[in-house]
């Protein structure tokens, strides 16, 4: 068909933004008018604006970092303390970087993207590259900073606004990968070239490292900075989860010749290489999924040796490794449930195993593990969360028992509530996992309305965490919640993934729609009761609920979405998703398996279809906003119940500030209460 729309892909065109204004002014800001969206709104605010939120830090130099939003605070803060202030219950922080003081000064509208910052000798940190969005944008710019004086450094190195990135070598070079006009960057949108920049060289003039193709998906250099094992690499992504790896010895590239699908992790004397797909060198065969270490010098020299940290089951999968000094630490689910093994090279390089005793195995919550200083330390810190108990801090050392840091408070009531995970059957009788949390008291009549939540892509898993605002805005209004853990994430490692990729994609969908159909088997809820959220591929996984299973549910919310999947290639960072997802020109077929999952091609006018809020960001420059548009335009003009909202700032996460967020999520409460008909 001839598509008539085109023109709401002109993200800031007057044409498009009249359109996009108009639409704002109607069902949502009717939903934003009710009482019960203020109230929400106000409790979601006060919830990401408490000072009781756990200040997670990063530890550079003798300092812990911490970035801040709060009322006060709008932009952020930047700030930073000692440890032993911060185990206190009031840390003493130190202001390095007001976000909201800068965007006053310079008249922009900032949103802080991070910071990389120069490792010196004796642990001396004082050059830093802050990194800052306009509006939430993925493209930003880079700029220098001085961590003593706490200033921007005056003709310090400065990265005009673009998508890339930097890493520092020493206190006067750069790796950098950005913009540098005309064929320097990909059909993705992401940097080609990757550059050594000098101090007082004008960046376009930098001398060019690699450079890569016109269709890869990016070129990135960076330095290892571990003292006594300094390494320079440059990466060379040709899709997602397929890239190319070498070691830059002086001039000299030299591919580290593993699969191109693999990931590796170098850390002082070792590789380690977690594997996507089965690797065959030196005629032995390792499964995907399998987690593989060895010494790089040898394997750089051709030695093909490697002992197997981790090697995947029918209901395990590895979903990280963290090196401490001494250690990997492994962090695995067994049926979507987490336990962490240590493993530790003895003095011949062999490496033993034993389990971690600082998080509990096998509940219904998640454990995230992050090291302090990798390079000098065993210290980690733990992130422990499940659905209904705040989220705690913990700081241990691989070989020793935690220290509890940190504890949110209870956000929302609790009490009366169960968390429970239920598996079910799939069209193709494949096992499909899903967390449900409801009320322990709950009749099984079919009368609880439910929100359902999906994503179902790119190998990321879907795992319990404490969300206060649902907890608040959701789960105490009575409402039941069902976490979903469908084919294309990681739950059950690569395989999970790759089974939902291209022309299987439909599969996700069919997971999904067996959950939606074995929660009223259960007696939990009925179809009309139902609601589905998701963002993103999520968005486009709610898309697809939309136009092949109208009659599962009764309202439907669609995030930052991909719709036109004929079209999405050509549009932002689309094309660095064509593994995903399909439509290379070469491959025969992509384009006929497309349409079998792209909403905005499959929905019919004269059908009956749910209640759908749209929302997105004029300032998502990786997923355009002409999806959103363009889908909801359609079903307006055939007289669908469309509601219809996007913020102007936000970036891909639809929110630039807590306030911005709090509107966004109250919304999406608001429409489901009214469209699931719970009063």
């Amino acid at each position: 068909m001839t598509d008539t729309r085109i023109w709401l892909e002109d993200v800031a065109g007057s044409e498009a933004l009249d359109w996009v204004r108009a639409r704002n002014a109607e069902k949502a800001a009717d939903l934003a008018a009710t009482p019960e969206f203020a109230r929400a709104k106000d409790r979601i605010t006060a919830i990401l604006d408490s000072d009781d939120k756990i200040p997670e830090v990063s530890k550079i130099g003798a300092h812990y970092y911490n970035f801040w939003k709060d009322a006060q605070h709008e932009r952020g803060i930047w700030r930073r303390t000692t440890l032993e202030s911060y185990r206190t219950e009031n840390p003493d922080w130190e202001t390095v970087l007001d976000v909201d003081a800068l965007n006053e000064a310079e008249q922009e509208n900032w949103v802080w993207h991070g910071v990389s910052v120069l490792p010196g000798a004796d642990q001396e940190y004082r050059l830093a590259m802050i990194h800052l969005s306009r509006g939430g944008a993925d493209a930003d710019v880079s700029r220098e900073f001085d961590l003593h004086t706490r200033r921007f450094v005056e003709g310090g190195f400065y990265r005009p606004e673009a998508k890339g990135g930097t890493s520092w070598i020493d206190e006067d070079t750069l790796f950098v990968h950005t913009d540098t006009g005309a064929g320097s960057m990909t059909s993705s949108g992401y940097p080609r070239i990757t550059r050594r920049w000098r101090r007082g060289t004008p960046l376009e003039q930098a001398e060019a490292v690699f450079e890569g193709e016109h269709d890869d998906m990016s070129v990135a250099a960076m330095h290892d900075s571990t003292p006594g094992f300094e390494r320079d690499f440059v990466v060379r992504a040709l899709a997602f989860y397929n890239a190319e790896i070498h070691l830059l010895d002086g001039t000299e590239l030299r591919r580290i010749e593993v699969p191109s699908s693999a990931e590796i992790m170098v850390h002082r004397e070792w590789l380690a290489i977690e594997l996507r797909k089965d690797w065959t060198p030196a005629g032995t065969t390792y499964s995907g999924g399998s987690l593989l270490v060895t010494d790089f010098d040898d394997f750089m020299a051709g030695s093909r040796e490697f002992q197997v940290l981790y090697s995947p089951t029918p209901s395990t999968s590895l979903i990280g490794a963290t090196w401490t000094r001494h250690h990997l630490v492994l962090n695995i689910l067994d049926d979507v449930k987490h336990r962490l093994e240590v493993h530790t090279p003895g003095p011949d390089g062999t490496f033993t195993s034993e389990p971690f005793t600082g998080a509990e195995d096998g509940a219904v919550g998640t454990v995230r593990v992050g090291a302090v200083d990798p390079k000098r330390s065993d210290d980690l810190w733990l992130v422990t969360t499940d659905f209904l108990s705040p989220t705690t801090l913990w700081l241990a050392r691989a070989d020793g028992e935690p220290e509890k840091l940190k504890s949110m408070p209870a956000f929302f009531d609790a009490a009366g509530l169960v968390a429970e995970q239920y598996f079910t059957t799939s069209d193709d009788g494949t096992r499909v996992p899903y967390f449900l949390v409801r009320r322990e008291d709950l009749t099984f009549d079919g009368t609880a309305p439910t929100l359902m939540y999906g994503y179902g892509g790119y190998e990321i898993p879907m795992l319990p965490n404490y969300n206060a605002a649902l907890g608040a805005a959701w789960l105490e209004e009575g409402g039941v919640y069902v976490l979903t853990n469908i084919r294309g994430g990681g739950e059950y490692g690569p395989a999970w993934h790759q089974a939902a990729m291209r022309e299987n994609r439909h599969l996700a969908y069919q997971d999904m729609a067996a959950i939606a159909r074995d929660v009223v088997e259960r007696g939990v809820t009925s179809h009309d009761r139902i609601g589905v959220q998701g963002g993103s591929n999520g968005g486009l996984l709610t898309g697809n609920m939309l136009v092949h299973y109208p009659e599962l549910f009764g309202a439907i919310v669609i995030q930052v979405p991909l719709l036109d999947m004929e079209r999405y290639h050509l549009l932002l960072a689309g094309a660095s998703w064509i593994a995903e997802f399909g439509d290379d020109p070469d491959v025969p077929g992509d384009r006929e398996f497309l349409r079998t999952f792209s909403p905005y091609h499959l929905f019919e006018p004269d059908a009956e279809y749910p209640p759908v809020l749209f929302t997105t960001s004029t300032r998502d420059d990786r997923v355009h906003p002409g999806h959103a548009r363009k889908m909801a335009d359609l079903m307006i003009e055939a007289g669908k119940d469309v509601t219809y909202y996007e913020n102007i700032e936000g970036g891909h996460g639809g929110a630039a500030t807590n306030a911005q967020a709090a509107h966004m999520q109250a919304l999406v409460y608001r429409f489901l209460a009214e469209r699931l008909d719970r009063n």
